[in-house]
């Protein structure tokens, strides 16, 4: 089914935006292909995993994850304590969405680059 975008564009709850405004961020999708590629995770592994990603940003994205469903925290009763997080029911429907994207985004990236470069606004 094709999505009729023309029915949200002046419109605050447009579902195309509101998801795309919680994903189109620099680190959402990394961390939901993280996950579903290592499983269960701790934060500090999803830090590591990523790179250069501040804990500040890290947390600010799993807490956005997780209110929308997305990924689920899991604290332990334990010390020192135990935190991990893993997709959730949600999260593993969209990723298929998502290792297309990323998939195309690898297949075009050295042409985008190329237009990039030729751009004359550069």
């Amino acid at each position: 089914m094709e999505a009729k975008v023309e029915k949200y564009q002046n419109n605050g709850n447009c579902p195309v935006r509101q998801v795309l405004d919680r994903l189109g961020d620099k680190w959402s999708m990394l961390v939901l292909l993280i996950l579903s590629e290592q499983g269960t995770l701790r934060f500090k592994a999803i830090q590591r995993s990523i790179g250069d990603i501040s804990q500040k940003m890290l947390t600010v994205t799993l807490r956005t994850l997780e209110a929308d469903g997305l990924v689920s925290r899991r604290q332990y009763a334990e010390i020192p304590p135990r935190v991990e997080y893993e997709l959730t029911d949600l999260g593993q429907s969209l990723l298929p969405h998502i290792n297309r994207l990323a998939a195309w985004a690898v297949q075009h990236m050295e042409e985008i680059t190329q237009h990039r470069a030729a751009y004359p606004g550069r």
